[in-house]
């Protein structure tokens, strides 16, 4: 297999995993007051294996300049490590070279969400959209900037476009919950998240998310429970302790709650949540983690 078709298979792999984690990772959950919204393009690497990635891949780049799967995918590799403008150029690049390149229109607007720039953002989703109508992805990161900028039922049409190309997708399903629970439809939404956690049952978000719409419905047990796999996969995310803090008030376990609103708090003590639920029952419960 030459250079350039081994590029396009090891693009096209990259080009879902960019989807992947910003599908579920990227979706903010309704309610949240843990701090700045994030929207993952991919796990960032830790290990420095991701620099050798782009050492490789920026040789294949100089060996082959007018390949347009080289620079999409050295720039989901920058993504990775965290370099969005870098990511972002690369992507720019690949467009230049191939215009009629949803893959790169996509993952160019998912490095654009990761530093706020959701505008742009919107413009190459619905690009994407414009070159490959069945591109189910980027229906689904469109969803994702209309319900931040308040257009529900546009997102809500997007992700059901979405579920229709790809009924297996558990992004697609957790983004539409977390459009229906913004609506203030949580029996829906709760439907929504079982669907995610059926196709992904190792991701936190969904679970965190469905904790939520429990607690609106007053489900507290099958809320902690939530919040319980939530915070088994990520202990530092200071929402999920604050709500099954709640879910713990709201059943009636003041130290319980004491004990998960004061991890919260030193996780983010901007909780707002956490703030507020600490200032209900710190009568007469000392602190549990002084």
């Amino acid at each position: 297999m030459n250079v350039r078709n081994r590029l396009g298979r090891k693009t096209a792999l990259i080009g879902a995993a960019l989807v992947s984690a910003a599908g579920l990772a990227g979706c903010e959950t309704v309610g949240s007051a843990a701090g700045p919204r994030q929207y993952a393009v991919l796990e960032k690497d830790t290990t420095g294996a991701t620099n050798v990635n782009i050492a490789s891949l920026t040789e294949v780049v100089q060996r082959n300049p007018n390949d347009a799967a080289a620079y999409n995918t050295r720039g989901a590799a920058y993504a990775r490590a965290g370099q969005f403008n870098d990511a972002i150029g690369d992507f720019t690049k690949a467009i230049q070279l191939d215009p009629n390149s949803a893959s790169a229109y996509n993952n160019r607007a998912l490095a654009n969400r990761q530093i706020g720039r959701d505008g742009p953002a919107l413009q190459d989703f619905t690009k994407a959209i414009g070159i490959d109508p069945n591109y189910g992805p980027a229906y689904i990161g469109r969803a994702n900037v209309e319900r931040a900028q308040g257009n529900l039922d546009q997102a809500l049409s997007d992700l059901n476009v979405a579920i229709r190309l790809s009924p297996e997708s558990a992004q697609a399903y957790h983004a539409r919950g977390l459009v229906r629970q913004k609506q203030g439809q949580d029996a829906q939404a709760i439907a929504d998240f079982d669907a995610a956690i059926d196709r992904d049952p190792f991701v936190a978000a969904p679970y965190a998310a469905r904790g939520q719409s429990l607690i609106a419905t007053n489900q507290y047990a099958k809320a902690i429970e939530d919040y319980n796999a939530a915070l088994n996969v990520n202990a530092k995310d200071a929402t999920s302790w604050a709500y099954r803090g709640l879910a713990y008030e709201k059943q009636g376990q003041r130290k319980e709650a004491m004990e998960n609103y004061q991890r919260a708090s030193t996780i983010d003590p901007n909780n707002t949540v956490a703030r507020a639920g600490l200032g209900r029952v710190q009568g007469g419960v000392g602190s549990l983690f002084n």
